[in-house]
């Protein structure tokens, strides 16, 4: 058993990194508490949305959300597996928000199921291409390291919203963008929930408790439940804004059900997208989900990896090379899985946060996504409420990194501002480092710096022009 253990520990650098099998074990399953939504949330985009003609994933005629909630936790479980045993980092993997949204509503409005799922895979080829030749790898060492911090910093501003939003704690406001709770106040007991575990959470990441943030969750869902028995608050609807936001925590009916997620893995068609719409429409949403994968990773691993302590001092990563062929393998996997785009998550912050620094947290969370295939009502029980305030505290531990941004220096302190602030205000990653990067590039042009200019940097900034421009082209276009 011994020699086993330090087998592990040897594979994983566990002890060279200053953590334990426990720490690991520990930050795996808090990684998973604060990503397990994505298995009920996924599915309920993905599978209830119709394709062009009319029919559901899978070519239903009625939608099939455990299914899709079978396939969201098998590919999940695959990559971040993968991720933890080939990139040997903290980092799990999952359909990415926004994306699935994006290949719902866009793509598959005017195609077919097969042939959205089918752009999704092509877009996951080519980004593996890409780190296969060196390019992203390449890209990612070409970032200025303040950039990279200001990166890491935006992404924990991003996840602190994420949990407040989630939670309901922060919500869209009548005569203003946001507001405080419903209507200005914190009068539910779903934010009641929210703010005891926030609160307790806090005390004990203050106090150093072992398992702090794993603790929390665990306690705030018994507080969620105990909450829903009695008071019976039920899901949150526009009748119900004082509901849960997405999970009612109450205990499950039914604890094991199985769907065959396999099955979903023929139904996807990398060309037929091109013969359904235009040319040019069909490579414009390709390039849209590759811009959005290729940044938003590397966003993620340079802010996750640094609350990490992996960051070294020029910026770069350990094994990078092969974080972001797992990444980019995960983009051609959901595609090919009926799922969307699965990419690294900046909830992975919540694992790290309670020490997590190796793949073995990774192997822990894909393991529980497995497992998520036949205990689905399980992670139902735990509602955004318990799980958003990981995040809060996530974000804060992030933000700390502020400090080694130089911000006497106008030329890094602009691009570095607009990628903090723009992350969490137009709810993107990519939106902040594009913003970033083409300050930079402008300010080092117009102060006659050119030179200093790393070469694959005016291609970046290039294409993100061509990206916030998209929109315009489509409109100019007709399409």
């Amino acid at each position: 058993m011994s020699d086993t253990r330090n087998a592990i520990d040897r594979f994983f650098a566990i002890s060279a990194r200053g953590s334990t099998v426990s720490r690991e074990v520990r930050g795996g399953l808090a990684t998973f508490f604060t990503m397990a939504y994505i298995v009920v949330l996924n599915p309920l985009i993905l599978a209830n949305g119709k394709d062009v003609t009319g029919e559901f994933i899978g070519d239903g005629t009625v939608a099939n959300v455990p299914l899709v909630a079978a396939g969201t936790a098998f590919v999940a479980g695959v990559l971040s597996i993968l991720m933890g045993v080939v990139g040997r980092v903290p980092f799990a993997m999952a359909a990415g928000l926004g994306l699935n949204a994006f290949v719902t509503f866009s793509i598959a409005s005017v195609m077919t199921w097969e042939e959205a799922m089918g752009l999704v895979f092509l877009e996951g080829v080519l980004i593996t291409i890409l780190v296969l030749t060196g390019l992203r790898t390449a890209v990612f060492h070409a970032i200025p390291a303040q950039l990279k911090t200001a990166i890491s910093v935006g992404i924990g501003l991003f996840i602190a919203l994420i949990g407040f939003v989630d939670a309901g704690f922060v919500r869209k406001g009548g005569g203003t963008p946001l507001e405080l709770g419903i209507g200005g106040n914190l009068t539910s007991w779903p934010i009641f929930v929210f703010i005891v575990g926030l609160l307790a959470t806090a005390a004990m990441v203050a106090r150093k408790v072992k398992g702090a943030i794993l603790i929390g969750i665990a306690g705030t869902t018994i507080l969620a439940v105990i909450v829903e028995l009695l008071a019976k608050v039920g899901r949150a609807s526009a009748d119900n804004p004082g509901g849960f936001q997405l999970n009612v925590p109450t205990v499950p009916d039914q604890i094991l059900g199985f769907h065959n997620p396999l099955v979903l893995f023929t139904e996807f068609d990398p060309f037929g997208g091109f013969v359904r719409v235009d040319v040019l429409l069909a490579g414009l949403f390709v390039f849209t989900l590759l811009i959005t994968d290729f940044f938003d990773t590397m966003g993620t691993i340079v802010g996750v990896g640094r609350q990490a302590d992996l960051v070294q001092e020029d910026g770069t990563l350990p094994r990078t090379k092969q974080i972001l062929l797992i990444d980019s393998l995960g983009a051609a996997a959901g595609g090919a899985g009926s799922v969307s785009s699965n990419t690294t998550y900046i909830e992975s912050a919540a694992g790290v946060g309670e020490g997590a620094r190796t793949g073995l947290a990774s192997v822990v969370t894909g393991l529980l996504f497995l497992l998520a295939i036949f205990f689905a009502p399980l992670v139902e029980v735990v509602p955004y409420e318990a799980a958003a305030p990981a995040l809060v505290l996530v974000g804060f531990m992030m933000m700390t990194a502020v400090k080694d941004i130089d911000w006497t220096d106008f030329e890094i302190a602009v691009p570095a501002f607009l990628t903090v602030v723009l992350m969490p205000f137009t709810y993107s990653i990519s939106n902040g480092i594009g913003a970033g990067f083409i300050t930079y590039v402008l300010i080092k042009v117009v102060r006659g710096k050119a030179r200093e200019i790393h070469p694959l940097l005016w291609g970046v900034a290039f294409l993100f022009a061509l990206y916030f421009a998209i929109g315009p082209i489509r409109a100019a276009l007709g399409i």
